[in-house]
């Protein structure tokens, strides 16, 4: 458990710009830290994924015969951290009963639990200093929202140039109402200085 001023927050994402990643680049490279190796006897562009084998429960909920459909779920996982489409789209696994589809979703849930505890998985959000004490943002959003919108695309440029990543970072969207209140709040009472 990290705390820190946001000043602290921003000399992290210097050190280390993986910090800024969205939901589908956490994802993507959760799955990538357990390995793959490609199945060329299953079909081209066929990977079998080590995260589909449990390792968080040594198998307990490991998944055996979709190395194609889990290659298939990947590269739209890949393509939504890419920023290319797919990111905009709902993600939905259909097949019959008994197809792997909870399993799937038991381990990306257990995945991503275990992945954000790690120092490449790790997340920050923000509390506002209140009168009443810490108030926590109740959406655990990025801490750069709390950036003006053209400062935040000069702080992204700056940390893109300098990532040797394949996929470029992005902050998308607004503070959450209750965030954006207190936000309002303290600007008008630093007039603007944020």
């Amino acid at each position: 458990h990290w705390e820190g001023t946001f000043h602290d927050y921003l000399g992290l994402v210097q050190d280390d710009t993986r910090v800024v990643r969205n939901a589908y680049q956490r994802l993507y490279d959760m799955v990538l830290s357990y390995g793959c190796e490609a199945r060329p006897d299953i079909g081209d562009n066929v990977f079998q994924y080590e995260f589909f084998d449990d390792p968080m429960e040594s198998g307990k909920d490991a998944i055996f015969g979709l190395s194609k459909s889990l290659s298939h779920l990947v590269a739209n996982i890949k393509s939504a951290a890419f920023g290319y489409g797919v990111e905009r789209r709902v993600l939905l696994l259909h097949g019959p009963v008994g197809s792997s589809k909870s399993t799937i979703a038991r381990l990306v849930k257990k995945g991503i639990e275990a992945y954000s505890r790690t120092n490449e998985g790790r997340l920050y959000t923000f509390a506002w200093k209140t009168d009443d004490g810490m108030e926590p943002c109740p959406m655990h959003e990025e801490p750069l929202l709390l950036v003006p919108q053209p400062a935040r695309g000069e702080i992204l440029a700056d940390l893109n140039k300098r990532r040797a990543a394949e996929y470029t970072l992005s902050t998308q969207g607004e503070l959450c109402p209750f965030c954006r209140h207190h936000f309002n709040t303290l600007m008008e009472r630093y007039d603007g200085d944020w």
